[in-house]
């Protein structure tokens, strides 16, 4: 097994401590910090994310994976050199305002940036002219919008046609217990994501074309 295979299982396995170890020892063995992130790290994640889609892992495994995915992360990107590592793109995404839940929109920023985005995370409770502001200060290709309520439904209506009046070009995804895609539909929403493993393809697909 290789370095960059023990990086890979280590982080399925969300084992901080050994991905760091095998993340030193891949760099001492001459391997590029973007071949570890690339073909170790974010390798790993993307192979617990498709066994979490299909429910045969669940949130916890999940949460771990992204901890390990992190230390590694944490000792390698300090290393890397401007425009070593693809830019996938940047992910902006946040609770709308009135709605204090955290927990899948904490997941589905996991899952992204273990595929390689850059993820703003805005937090929760979040009002449309947030969203606006931070539109304008990281220049994001995607925007990512959750509600657990439905007596926030309508606050998450309002960003998105906000959103759209101020910049048409931009992709917004929703998801939460509440959505379904027919909702996504009549509040103009480019995508439904009914889930984190779903939201990382949903944002593939969308950025891809």
């Amino acid at each position: 097994m290789s370095l960059l295979d023990d990086i890979k299982a280590a982080v399925f396995a969300g084992d901080a401590g050994k991905v760091r170890e095998a993340s030193s020892g891949a760099l001492a063995d001459g391997i590029s910090p973007a071949t570890i992130i690339n073909d170790g790290l974010i390798a790993g994640m993307n192979d617990i994310g498709v066994l979490f889609k299909n429910n045969e892992v669940y949130v916890p495994e999940v949460l771990i994976a992204a901890m390990a995915m992190h230390a590694g992360m944490d000792l390698l990107k300090p290393l890397l050199k401007a425009g070593e590592i693809e830019d996938r793109g940047t992910v902006l995404i946040g609770t709308v305002k009135g709605d204090l839940h955290d927990i899948g929109k904490n997941l589905v920023a996991m899952m992204v940036e273990g595929n390689g985005y850059r993820v703003i995370d805005l937090g929760i409770d979040v009002a449309p002219d947030r969203f606006i502001k931070a539109v304008d200060e990281h220049r994001p290709q995607a925007v990512g919008l959750s509600a657990l309520l439905t007596t926030t439904m309508p606050a998450m209506e309002e960003t998105v046609s906000k959103l759209k009046i101020h910049n048409s070009q931009i992709k917004v995804i929703v998801g939460g217990a509440p959505i379904t895609q027919a909702y996504a539909d009549h509040i103009g929403a480019d995508a439904y994501a009914p889930d984190a493993g779903s939201a990382v393809e949903v944002i593939n697909q969308l950025l891809a074309g």
